[in-house]
């Protein structure tokens, strides 16, 4: 038997990475969860001084530390009992609880909700159920976290800092210079809305979401000085009247519903929509081929694990629910990362 060329360059170390993700992805969940990061804020610390704010053990301590030291989060300086440990740029830019650039909400819910439940990816892949509360509690995922404050702050802080980045660039990058009016569905703490009224001194914006959460996005929109042009309102977007507006936002709704509800929650938009307004979706759009963007495939397993019928779409689907609704056209453009807009004009 002969090998050829290619055959000798393959290995299996790309496999093996991604089959062994797990450790990694564990670490730094674990260190966010533990609050090193908040920790090592103020400067360098020795291990011994982390270990004791912290509650940790000396086994492990050392070999926890410099694994996040390998992977690009936390510096050293010194080696064993000498060192000194401090975070990272990155880690201190987006991990440091005290700074408003903190995307560590999001990693704190991956820990404690997402991390578990994907454990029973094959069993979703068996049955096409939901594998998070509903399979061991009954109850909708989404029922489960607005009876309950602190879980509700946790997903919507989550979801706000992971969307975050995505919002500021649709604030720098969209052309809202035509419009008046927008209402961000599904608004949560109001951090689109927020983004967009900072970035654009003519807009009036209104965030609209369920009872339990308008006194997070009063909360947020009163941080932010912009009560005079944000309002956040109490709303179900399926059974009440969406207010009108120029343009009509959603941040990751869409892929939470099945295809017939995700049709009737953009023809619901159509009809509030101004003539000549747009309704923009941020979402992690799968690419019509579905072999590159990754993200969003696996954003769209991760609505397999989370609700009954959800699943994340292509651009090629979007301008196909939105011409059967009656937009004129469609388009989609890149934000950040693997995120995009997806957006429909009337």
């Amino acid at each position: 038997m002969t090998t050829t060329g290619t055959d000798q360059e393959l290995t299996p170390d790309r496999i093996m990475e991604v089959g062994m993700g797990f450790w990694p992805a564990k670490v730094l969940l674990t260190a966010v969860k533990l609050g090193l990061f908040g920790e090592l804020a103020a400067g360098p610390r020795p291990a011994a001084g982390i270990a004791e704010a912290l509650g940790l053990q000396q086994r492990g301590l050392y070999d926890f530390l410099d694994a996040l030291v390998a992977l690009g989060f936390v510096e050293r300086e010194g080696i064993g009992e000498a060192a000194r440990y401090r975070n990272a740029p990155e880690a201190d830019r987006f991990l440091d609880p005290a700074k408003p650039t903190y995307v560590g909400a999001a990693l704190e819910m991956a820990n404690d909700r997402m991390y578990p439940f994907w454990g029973d990816l094959e069993n979703a892949l068996e049955t096409g159920e939901p594998q998070n509360e509903i399979k061991h509690q009954g109850r909708d995922v989404f029922e489960k976290l607005y009876e309950d404050p602190a879980r509700l702050e946790q997903f919507a802080n989550a979801m706000g800092s992971a969307q975050m980045g995505a919002f500021q660039a649709l604030a720098g990058s969209f052309d809202f210079s035509r419009y008046s009016t927008l209402c961000d569905l599904g608004g949560a703490r109001g951090d689109l809305s927020i983004c967009v009224a900072r970035e654009h001194e003519h807009l009036q914006c209104v965030s609209v979401d369920l009872p339990a959460v308008e006194p997070l996005a009063r909360q947020r929109i009163r941080q932010a000085g912009l009560e005079h042009r944000v309002e956040a309102r109490s709303l179900d977007f399926w059974e009440d009247p969406i207010p009108r507006a120029d343009v009509i936002t959603m941040g990751h709704i869409l892929h939470d519903w099945g295809t017939e509800e995700k049709k009737r929650l953009i023809g619901r938009s159509f009809h509030s929509l101004n003539e000549g307004g747009a309704l923009v979706a941020v979402e992690s759009v799968i690419d019509d081929q579905r072999r590159e963007n990754a993200f969003g495939l696996l954003m769209s397993l991760n609505m397999l694990i989370e609700t009954p019928g959800g699943a994340n779409f292509t651009g090629e689907d979007f301008a196909g629910w939105t011409a059967e609704a009656g937009f004129r056209d469609s388009e989609v453009f890149p934000l950040s990362g693997p995120m995009s807009a997806a957006v429909a004009y009337k």
